[in-house]
């Protein structure tokens, strides 16, 4: 599938400044938002006419999937809604044939590690003096502390399959994807421009060359 990165400008930017410190830790949450986008180059978007969403979320967690449906889960979905309508799509039910399948789904991803300081020095950055301690000869098992963390990344995907196709080819396709990481992304309020950023990154999602 072809893929498609789209980092806000400012982002760019702001990385490219070898003079500041730790520029990243300066990040907006608008700025920090990442958008990627995957279609599969073969196929003509414009073949397709119908699609039928999915009414609740998938939930995947360090590999486990569930369903729900929170206030944010639903603005993404109105969201997906609004701009394949306005991409000229019509919305049917399952039982009705569509031609594409669309699902809105959370992603987290959890992992641990941990941190070892060579000594006390190390892990109060050089500011005791040795011979508070006593002898400065004196050396300190290593090593002397250690900090366990763990950190947890989320992001948002759009998954688009190919419903019209299945019978013909005995198999159901991945015709694009979407995915959205950064700061602030599970907020119901700002789900529309979320899910457009991704629309506008796809031009070739529309019922018309």
């Amino acid at each position: 599938m072809k893929r498609t990165l789209a980092v806000l400008s400012a982002v760019v930017a702001i990385a490219a400044t070898g003079c500041q410190k730790d520029p990243l830790k300066n990040l907006t949450p608008e700025e920090s938002r990442i958008y990627v986008t995957n279609h599969d180059s073969t196929v003509n978007f414009s073949s397709y006419k119908t699609y039928n969403l999915a009414d609740s979320v998938a939930v995947i967690d360090n590999g486990y999937a569930t369903k729900e449906k929170t206030a944010t889960d639903q603005a993404y979905i109105t969201a997906v809604d609004k701009y394949m309508q306005e991409r000229g799509y019509t919305k049917v039910t399952k039982d009705q044939n569509p031609d594409l399948a669309l699902t809105v789904n959370r992603i987290y991803q959890t992992s641990s590690s941990v941190v070892t300081y060579g000594d006390y020095y190390d892990y109060y950055g050089g500011y005791w003096d040795p011979y508070y301690w006593g002898d400065a000869g004196y050396g300190y098992y290593v090593p002397y502390a250690y900090s366990v963390y763990e950190i947890t990344e989320g992001a948002i995907s759009l998954d688009m399959l190919d419903l019209k196709n299945a019978s013909t080819n005995n198999k159901i396709s991945l015709v694009w994807n979407g995915l959205i990481r950064g700061e602030g992304i599970f907020d119901a309020s700002i789900a529309d421009t979320q899910v457009k950023a991704l629309f506008d990154q796809s031009t070739y999602i529309k019922t018309s060359n």
